[in-house]
């Protein structure tokens, strides 16, 4: 048991120090997670050398708690799953492109396939206004909206149909602002965003008062899936309780 554990506290690790090497964020639970197993391995072995019988009420109390989170997690996992292969309808009036980061000037990763989805969807969704959401956070020389609006007039979009939204910083704030420039909550409105993060974005939209929005899921970095699906289930889990969903 210590050995498994023991391997399992090591691959979280080293994926801990894989995305701290490239700046992800929330990448601290895999620390924490490391940590838990190594524990958990020192704490049994320890057990097992002294001969130590641990309380029985205590463990009910430990597996039941553990018991709960896996279920949570679980369940946030298969809502998020649920709409990772969202399609627009073909009659959009509005498609909000909601903002990630950008690299000075360049689209991140993330923000590419977001706006390529778009792209690729736009003319088949009835060529509605595009309404680009994201301001300027820290390491972006430019807002996120003015970003995706270079790269889709690029792909031949004409300019007159986006709207940019360029003060939000959260995807909350997207959908509010969006709201505030345009009736799309009245609206035929397609939400865009990686698969991973369709779910949330569309609950939070109908919380909002958006009466007839569908989700439009673009891809993401495979490499990094793992974790933004972990990540994703905490923030699900987060907005749950703070009554945004």
């Amino acid at each position: 048991m210590e050995l498994i554990l023991g391997i399992l506290g090591l691959l979280c690790a080293l994926y801990f120090a894989l995305l701290v090497s490239i700046g992800m964020d929330f990448s601290w639970i895999w620390l924490v997670g490391a940590v838990l197993f190594w524990g958990i391995a020192a704490v049994h072995k320890y057990t097992v050398l002294h001969s130590i019988v641990i309380a029985k009420g205590l463990k009910i109390a430990v597996i039941t708690v553990f018991a709960i989170g896996l279920l949570v997690f679980v369940i946030a996992e298969g809502c998020i799953v649920s709409r990772m292969s969202a399609e627009p309808k073909e009659d959009l009036d509005y498609m909000v492109v909601l903002g990630a980061q950008v690299h000075g000037e360049r689209p991140s990763r993330a923000l590419k396939l977001r706006l390529e989805k778009a792209a690729q969807e736009w003319e088949r969704c009835g060529k509605p206004t595009l309404l680009l959401s994201g301001g300027q956070g820290d390491g972006e020389s430019i807002t996120e909206a003015e970003c995706m609006k270079r790269f889709l007039v690029e792909k031949g979009i004409p300019e007159d149909k986006m709207i940019l939204e360029d003060e939000s910083v959260s995807t909350m704030e997207n959908l509010q602002f969006c709201a505030r420039l345009s009736d799309c909550k009245e609206k035929k409105t397609g939400i865009v965003s990686n698969n991973f993060h369709v779910y949330r974005a569309l609950k939070l939209a109908k919380k909002q008062g958006y009466q007839d929005v569908c989700g439009v899921a673009a891809g993401s970095d495979w490499r990094y899936q793992i974790h933004y699906m972990v990540r994703e289930a905490f923030a699900l889990v987060k907005e749950k309780i703070k009554g945004n969903i």
